[in-house]
């Protein structure tokens, strides 16, 4: 995306930003991006650890107990109690 544009155009882009925006807002406006790119980053990671999370409970709750397994080999006594 940003290969096409060399160092003039970001020169460019920033003189553009400077004259629309002024000195003072500019600070300001770079803030207010930096927040939204960590608060995007935060709310992935925690879509993402969530998920994670999720996921491996899934395989939990498909993994048998040993007692089942165990109990699932051996043939049930069908006999009555004496």
């Amino acid at each position: 995306m940003f290969s096409s544009i060399g160092p003039t155009g970001f020169i460019l882009l920033a003189v553009i930003a400077l004259l629309l925006f002024g000195p003072n807002k500019l600070p300001e406006l770079g803030r207010a991006v930096g927040r939204t790119f960590r608060e995007f980053k935060e709310g992935a990671r925690e879509i993402i650890s969530d998920d994670d999370s999720s996921s491996r409970k899934e395989q939990e709750k498909a993994k048998p107990l040993a007692s089942e397994i165990a109990s699932a080999d051996k043939p049930e006594d069908k006999r009555l109690p004496e």
